[in-house]
């Protein structure tokens, strides 16, 4: 498992649009990916679950996978949220 604490530096946060984004860069690895805010964990691949945790800019998240592709699961999602 590899775990990692990421700060949101997108704009808008986590609204609709990039949230959907965010599922697609998800979706292509094979780990399952989580992201942790306080005391919420939901499944990255979820849109309806990534709606619910309301992320917005200067956020810090918990990305965490475990599976075949964990680390570059873990990359992309840091790189997504910090670049966009």
């Amino acid at each position: 498992m590899v775990r990692r604490i990421v700060t949101i530096e997108l704009e808008s946060g986590l609204e609709a649009r990039p949230v959907a984004m965010l599922v697609q860069v998800a979706s292509q690895y094979d780990s399952s990916i989580y992201v942790e805010c306080d005391s919420r964990k939901v499944n990255a691949k979820s849109i309806m679950g990534m709606m619910t945790l309301g992320l917005t800019a200067g956020e810090q998240v918990v990305v965490t996978a475990s599976g075949a592709d964990e680390e570059k699961a873990v990359d992309g999602i840091a790189k997504y949220l910090t670049e966009g």
